[in-house]
């Protein structure tokens, strides 16, 4: 009796959920197994951009480790001192990109990254040239031809204040309109967005459902990062807490085709969302710790706590149970005041070794 179903997660879309839902003729929104790959590898999303002429870092494939040595060792992207990315091919939930600095940090993050993110993702390796600019998002809903944009957004990946530290999963965002100029915007949808969903049409995959296009805005203008085929976390928290539109009818517009005469609207002002962690994260994070001042922030006004690792203990109370444990969100009119409340809330939650950035937003 289940009306609609929302995929949030790429391994499920990845592995065909939606393909069995439109065989059985239920309502699923999310993008098929074919059109997933523009996420579950980066080496067929590099070739697909290529193909379809998006701007995006000059790339090469390799299939092992000992390969990719070898391509950093031809000089393709410069010498020994130059910054070089490295990726895992598959899924790695967040945790299988690397930006090193020069050559030997590319090749330790090509002999670790292996344990850290499985042999499946790594069966090949895109290596990147590393670019330069502010980095933003774009989160798109698609049904296939139309597509309707949210309002840009800025995560914090790295663990520690003033980006150092290893990736993680996200460890904040904000959302605000002035993170995309007007004239940004049109060349991202111009130069991205439309290319992206024709090429997907032309080749037989028409995409439906959430499309996150991770952007570099550098000197010769928007260049692609990642795809991802779902919405992110901790993207979501601040886009959605702006949406006035009712989800459900944008969700029955992707399915019927019909975005171009649907209206999204978006609450003005900002929103702010700051990532609590357990001690330990991103690599061995600390389970079991007592969480305290839950009921104080839930009482602050315009802010919202959205829980991902917790459990309840035999006292019913809420403990940690993962690396990221609770997304401290909050909107404004501006972006200062959206950060000022997410942080007041956080201010109001402890536990042992509980750990977050205190930039968000502000560098």
């Amino acid at each position: 009796g289940i009306d609609l179903t929302f995929v949030g997660g790429e391994t499920s879309l990845a592995l065909g959920i939606v393909d069995e839902f439109e065989r059985r003729g239920l309502a699923l929104i999310g993008a098929s197994s074919l059109a997933a790959r523009l996420e579950g590898s980066k080496a067929f999303a590099k070739d697909f951009m290529q193909r379809h002429d998006i701007p995006t870092a000059v790339y090469r494939v390799a299939q092992t480790v000992d390969e990719a040595i070898s391509i950093l060792d031809a000089g393709v992207f410069g010498d020994s001192s130059s910054p070089v990315v490295v990726k895992a091919d598959g899924l790695a939930a967040g945790k299988g990109v690397v930006v090193a600095d020069n050559r030997a940090d590319a090749v330790g993050a090509l002999r670790e990254m292996g344990v850290v993110v499985g042999a499946a993702a790594m069966s090949r390796i895109v290596l990147e040239e590393r670019l330069s600019g502010p980095e933003v998002s774009l989160i798109v809903f698609c049904d296939g031809r139309n597509f309707a944009t949210m309002p840009p957004v800025r995560d914090h990946k790295r663990i520690f204040d003033g980006d150092r530290g290893p990736h993680t999963g996200g460890m904040g965002t904000v959302c605000d309109d002035s993170l995309l100029s007007s004239e940004d915007l049109r060349r991202v949808t111009a130069e991205v967005i439309r290319p992206t969903l024709d090429g997907c049409a032309d080749e037989g995959v028409p995409f439906k459902g959430i499309l996150f296009i991770g952007l570099m805005m550098t000197e010769l203008g928007p260049k692609v990062l990642e795809y991802n085929v779902r919405f992110g976390d901790p993207e979501t928290q601040v886009i959605l807490s702006r949406l006035e539109t009712r989800l459900t009818e944008v969700c029955r517009a992707m399915l019927s085709g019909t975005l171009d005469g649907l209206s999204v609207k978006w609450r003005p002002g900002s929103s702010a969302c700051v990532i609590l962690a357990s001690e330990g994260y991103p690599s061995t994070p600390r389970k079991g710790d007592l969480i305290k001042g839950l009921d104080d922030v839930a009482a602050a006004a315009n802010v919202q706590v959205f829980h991902a690792g917790t459990a309840k203990n035999d006292d019913d109370d809420f403990v940690t149970s993962g690396g990221r444990v609770l997304g401290v969100t909050a909107v404004g009119d501006n972006l200062d005041s959206a950060i000022d409340s997410a942080y007041g809330g956080v201010a109001k939650i402890s536990w042992e070794g509980m750990q977050f950035r205190r930039d968000i937003g502000r560098r």
